[in-house]
């Protein structure tokens, strides 16, 4: 007996090494020194009257800007006003300082939005096969970039998006307002998102970015529109923010079917907390479905969901492949929420008919502890895939106010404790359910280890 308690203190005390690696993503300061040189966008003739195109200025000054990359970087300084503008690109080692009052305004005009292919772990777009619209601000295969201000604004003037989007007139797919692609060493910070057409902030490719103090905000009525979307990426911090959007708030992928595959980047060590979040036709936090790349190693904790759909989602399909695995999410308040948490093995739709049927994904070692509700619809909904069934989904000190006191259970199974309402049968065995293997970051050492509750 001294024996087994020994090695189980050995295997909890790796799993701590690990979640507290987890941790560590947003305890790391993010070095914010002065640029030695800033200039403001009107050196470059912009007008910031909301009606005066401003793109060939920000696209001047970027490159101007770029003469200053070996010499400590520069700052792209946004004075008052509603800066008019079409897609452009950034450059490395630069700031983009919107001021107070502020506001890069999108043009609702397609023609101001650069074509270009999709992403490789996609295949195609996302809403239409082929080219997809670039984004408003795009940064690709860059280092040192900051995006920040005095909670100035960046308003993507999606509703034409939308109901082109609704009416299937789309010629591409949507554009975001930010995506960065292949890029590391990123701070987006103390600033507004309003009515994207697409998604708000999307790092894919990307490593050790930071989202902190951000507002993102548009209408319940917004198809798809998605808040902030760690894609294919790995040491992600999100915190500290508001997110208000007609579809998922805060959304984990990394690929679709064969081509996220193929691709085989996974979603790793992202670290998020202190949230508040709304999603009326969406989840709050949501894992997939496109995860095909895989997905592990995720800890969240102290989110407030309200007014939403979902509130946690796992989601994938046959043919999927990849993995959800090793995910932590504690401390999460909830209310007026239809249901609580879902694990779907039957969602999303395929990218093309080349997907191959045989690949199943893994759903596995997922720790969901201290939730409290109320206002709820249904607990759970936990619906695996018969050929591979979700594993190792363990519960605890979860009370939930439901209008209907039941959780739905197939093809899952896991453990449960000090759970209200009472969980199915499925996840009432033994604590063994919640054995599983695990992997110190950065190190080579494998064991067998228990999730610490």
């Amino acid at each position: 007996m001294q024996v087994a308690l020994v090695w189980l203190l050995a295997f909890t005390n790796l799993l701590l090494i690990k979640v507290e690696s987890n941790n560590a993503v947003c305890k790391k300061t993010f070095k914010l020194d002065p640029r030695p040189h800033s200039v403001s966008i009107l050196e470059f003739g912009a007008v910031g009257d909301g009606k005066s195109l401003n793109t060939i200025a920000f696209q001047n000054a970027i490159f101007y800007l770029k003469s200053f990359a070996d010499k400590g970087g520069a700052q792209l300084y946004v004075p008052p006003g509603k800066w008019l503008t079409g897609s452009f690109n950034l450059t490395s080692h630069l700031t983009l300082f919107l001021e107070k009052g502020a506001t890069i305004l999108a043009s609702p005009d397609p023609s101001h939005w650069d074509i270009v292919s999709p992403l490789p772990s996609y295949g195609r777009g996302i809403e239409l096969p082929g080219k997809r619209y670039r984004s408003l601000i795009n940064g690709d295969n860059l280092l040192d970039v900051v995006i920040t201000g005095d909670n100035g604004t960046f308003d993507g003037q999606g509703a034409a998006w939308w109901k082109w989007l609704e009416s299937g007139t789309l010629n591409y797919s949507r554009p975001h307002i930010i995506e960065f692609v292949s890029s590391k060493n990123i701070l987006i910070s103390n600033l507004t998102f309003l009515n994207a057409p697409s998604v708000n902030i999307h790092p894919v490719y990307c490593s050790h970015v930071h989202i902190k103090k951000v507002l993102i905000e548009t209408s319940v009525d917004s198809p798809y529109v998605l808040g902030v979307v760690p894609d294919s990426s790995d040491n992600v911090c999100i915190e500290d923010s508001t997110i208000n959007v007609g579809h998922d708030t805060v959304s984990l992928k990394s690929g679709w079917d064969q081509y996220g595959i193929n691709y085989g980047r996974p979603t790793t060590t992202v670290h998020i907390r202190n949230l508040v979040l709304k999603s009326p036709t969406g989840a709050g936090i949501s894992f997939g479905s496109e995860m095909s790349g895989g997905i592990s190693d995720i800890t969240v904790e102290r989110l407030t969901i309200h007014s939403s759909r979902v509130g946690v989602a796992f989601r994938t399909t046959r043919g999927r492949g990849g993995y959800i695995r090793n995910i932590t999410i504690s401390g999460v308040v909830l209310s007026g929420v239809d249901t609580a948490i879902v694990a779907d093995g039957h969602t999303g739709a395929h990218a093309d008919d080349k997907y191959d049927r045989d690949a199943l994904p893994v759903v596995t070692r997922i720790v969901l502890r201290n939730f409290t509700g109320d206002g709820i619809g249904l607990a759970g909904n936990f619906t695996g895939i018969g050929e591979s069934p979700f594993t190792s989904i363990c519960l605890k000190d979860i009370h939930l106010q439901t209008s209907s006191e039941s959780w739905l259970c197939s093809n899952v199974s896991g453990y449960a404790e000090d759970v209200s309402p009472e969980p199915c049968k499925e996840l009432v065995s033994s604590p063994s359910s919640c054995l599983a293997g695990g992997r110190i970051y950065g190190g080579e050492t494998a064991a067998e280890s228990y999730y610490s509750w």
